[in-house]
């Protein structure tokens, strides 16, 4: 069974709950009743190495997954769904009328109870009983993974706590918020010092979804583009990406088939650098759903349109019914609908309806233009137990070379012989010409090479489009950039409310 599948009792003991109800400044802290040898060896070490790793399943796990979420507040999708309140907190992201009432907690608590699983380890390792390298690098997983899941709480409500110990009584309560500056310089820090401990590959029959220097590197080059420190993040980027189009010194290599990157069974594949992995094997159920426990890639579920079917003799896809999340703008059908990647992109369900080959009900805000890389298929419906909807097994990529290419040239100035290369190479995979490499053209490729991958609303921020692109949708400069801090996680605690809200 791959690492990043491997489920354990031990998780009910570990550093923070299993329930996405709880946060860090409600959890009574487990270190008060761990015994001092709790990670007595290597096998329970590793235990709780899967639980600060399991987190990572907020990509595209559990109805509020990032990629849905992000994906809806961006210019090319909408939140779609059942209906105006189908989410509160996907809705609201997507007209931007969100608040601290219906911003889902989790994007919250699901963070910090990783962070809190990595300083319970953290604290413990020196005391285990284990190989040195193999506790050197148990250290640098967890470090990276910390880093990991600030980066995101930085970018998703820039103020937030930087909590580095595991909480007290004595404690829990009294947690403030860090500067943003400091968020990202404790990341950095964690990721630099990582980064000599892990290793360059790892065995996919054993070790799959493990992180490897390169992941950290890419990690890394992505921190630093994010606070504009361009020259380090080209430095690190181009560690990971070797020369545009060959095969990077990690191994990293694009795919020949663009449309083979959203295969179910192309897993741990040379362009995923750091992926999401799912199982249909969970037996993930309603009650559970969402817990971190369960296994499957929800999204696949949500993006699928509704009360699907085929007519006789068809030829469109064999597709189970979903919820018709995530549907494309016709502003972004426009934009896209000529590029080769369109067809594994887009689902064109509008057109199939048209011409009498397939049908289905119209979900809220409808478009009829649906995410094809994540679309469920037939061949992918669970055999076992759980709910059918829950056990999808399709992995997903959280970064991906063709993303790191296009990040390095943006981080080199968007010019040079280079930058050039690297948008090139990107372009030739799909079997598209050389352009001038510059900024716009950058903005253009990710927007069509990472469509509906979570990625388009960050970057909006990040290069300050987003007031621009997003000001029919209610977005105010300012206020929208970030999320606001869910009600419960201020109740009790010194906690400040972010701008605006």
């Amino acid at each position: 069974m791959k690492f990043n599948k491997i489920k354990i009792a031990l998780l009910a003991l570990m550093a923070a709950p299993l329930s996405c109800t709880q946060d860090f400044i409600e959890v009574e802290p487990k270190g008060q009743f761990l015994s001092e040898n709790y990670y007595a060896d290597k096998d329970q070490a590793f235990s709780a190495l899967v639980g600060v790793y399991d987190v990572l399943r907020k990509n595209t796990g559990g109805f509020e997954n990032m990629v849905s979420m992000m994906n809806a507040g961006s210019d090319d999708q909408v939140a779609g769904g059942g209906g105006a309140s189908d989410g509160a907190g996907i809705q609201g992201f997507s007209n931007f009328t969100i608040n601290s009432t219906i911003m889902p907690v989790s994007f919250w608590n699901d963070y910090y109870q990783g962070i809190f699983r990595a300083n319970t380890l953290l604290s413990k390792l020196p005391d285990t009983e284990m190989d040195a390298a193999l506790k050197s690098r148990f250290t640098a997983e967890t470090k990276v993974l910390r880093a990991f899941y600030y980066f995101n709480l930085v970018n998703l409500f820039r103020n937030v706590p930087l909590v580095l110990e595991p909480l007290t009584t004595a404690n829990m309560y009294q947690v403030t918020q860090a500067k943003p500056e400091e968020i990202f310089a404790q990341i950095e820090k964690d990721l630099t010092e990582a980064i000599a401990a892990l290793p360059p590959t790892v065995p996919l029959a054993t070790e799959a979804g493990r992180l490897t220097k390169g992941a950290a590197q890419a990690i890394l080059g992505k921190v630093y583009l994010f606070q504009k420190k361009n020259a380090q993040a080209a430095a690190q980027f181009a560690e990971v990406n070797g020369t545009p189009g060959g095969t990077s010194q990690y191994g990293f290599r694009l795919l020949t088939k663009f449309s083979d990157l959203w295969a179910t069974s192309n897993k741990f594949n040379s362009e995923f650098i750091l992926e999401c992995s799912h199982s249909a094997l969970g037996n993930s159920d309603w009650g559970w759903w969402g817990s971190s426990a369960d296994e499957g890639n929800t999204l696949n579920v949500m993006v699928g349109p509704r009360s699907y079917s085929r007519s006789a003799g068809s030829t469109a896809d064999d597709l189970p019914s979903g919820w018709s999340f995530n549907v494309f703008t016709q502003d972004f059908f426009d934009f896209m609908k000529n590029d080769p990647r369109f067809g594994a992109t887009v689902y064109d369900l509008k057109a199939l309806k048209a011409a009498g080959q397939a049908d289905y009900i119209p979900g809220y805000q409808d478009s009829g233009y649906f995410l094809n890389k994540f679309l469920p298929r037939q061949s992918d419906v669970r055999t076992g137990g759980g709910a059918l909807e829950l056990n999808y097994r399709q992995n997903s990529p959280i970064i991906r070379l063709a993303d790191t290419y296009l990040m390095e040239a943006e981080a080199l100035g968007a010019q040079g012989a280079r930058a050039q290369a690297l948008l090139d190479a990107v372009r030739a995979r799909v079997g598209l010409p050389s352009v001038p490499v510059s900024l716009q053209a950058i903005k253009d490729e990710r927007r069509r090479e990472l469509a509906g991958e979570g990625h388009r609303f960050l970057d909006l921020v990040r290069w300050g489009d987003a007031a621009a692109k997003l000001a029919s949708r209610g977005f105010k400069a300012n206020k929208n950039e970030i999320f606001p801090i869910p009600d419960r996680e201020l109740d009790g605690t010194l906690l400040v409310q972010n701008p605006g809200y």
